[in-house]
């Protein structure tokens, strides 16, 4: 995968570096990048056609994912999370996702809401159309947006923090065979829930959602290592 971007590109540009992450993550997740493998800074920039800033900070974001570890004098190694590691992150996950679908039930502006039932229009067409990395990067805005109308700033923080901790492991489960379809229709009873302000409805949608994504993240996992 090559990401050619222009030569100016600032090192603090998150588009880029969000796209380095999730191409590094997808070597790492499919087996390509072997655990035990170091990741060299220079090798991985000059695959991409970029500078050496924007893959460190793609590696940082890595090493909070747990795909890799960034040991003194090493510098950035291919680590293998356990499924105890990653189930305890999507148990974290769901709570904290259920609570702020619960919280913007409650707390939504009429401006949030037709923003948040637009953006699960829009996605209806990017799961129909199967292209999973233009549904990941919707799925993200989705799931922000509620963060967001949950109105309360350390929940939705702490969220975010949780996510981005999970994003190669819930971007991967989108290549499975009808996810983004299923993901689609499990989004429409958090949206329902949400939007007709029945905060139980919202919590119990959004949990039992993460619990089908942690699913289809496993079963993707599965179909690589057979």
């Amino acid at each position: 995968m090559n990401i050619t971007t222009r030569s100016d590109v600032q090192a603090d540009n998150p588009t880029l570096t969000e796209k380095l992450a999730s191409a590094i993550a997808d070597g790492i997740l499919n087996g390509s990048l072997a655990p035990g493998l170091r990741l060299d800074e220079v090798s991985l920039a000059q695959q991409h056609g970029v500078s050496r800033t924007p893959v460190r900070e793609a590696l940082r974001q890595l090493a909070m994912s747990g795909l890799i570890d960034m040991r003194p004098r090493k510098g950035a190694i291919v680590s293998k999370v356990t499924p105890e590691q990653l189930e305890s992150l999507f148990v974290a996950m769901a709570e904290m996702e259920a609570t702020c679908a619960r919280l913007a039930a409650m707390s939504m502006t009429p401006i949030d809401r037709r923003r948040l039932h637009a953006r699960h229009e829009a996605m209806m067409a990017l799961a129909a159309a199967g292209d999973p990395d233009a549904y990941s990067d919707a799925n993200n805005a989705f799931h922000s947006a509620i963060y967001a109308g949950a109105h309360n700033a350390p929940i939705a923080e702490f969220t975010l923090g949780l996510r981005r901790r999970l994003a190669p492991f819930r971007r991967a489960q989108f290549r499975m065979e009808g996810r983004l379809v299923r993901s689609n229709q499990e989004h429409d009873a958090v949206v329902r829930a949400i939007l007709s302000g029945d905060a139980a409805a919202a919590h119990a949608a959004m949990l039992h959602h993460v619990s089908l994504v942690e699913d289809a993240y496993e079963a993707f996992s599965a179909s690589n290592a057979a």
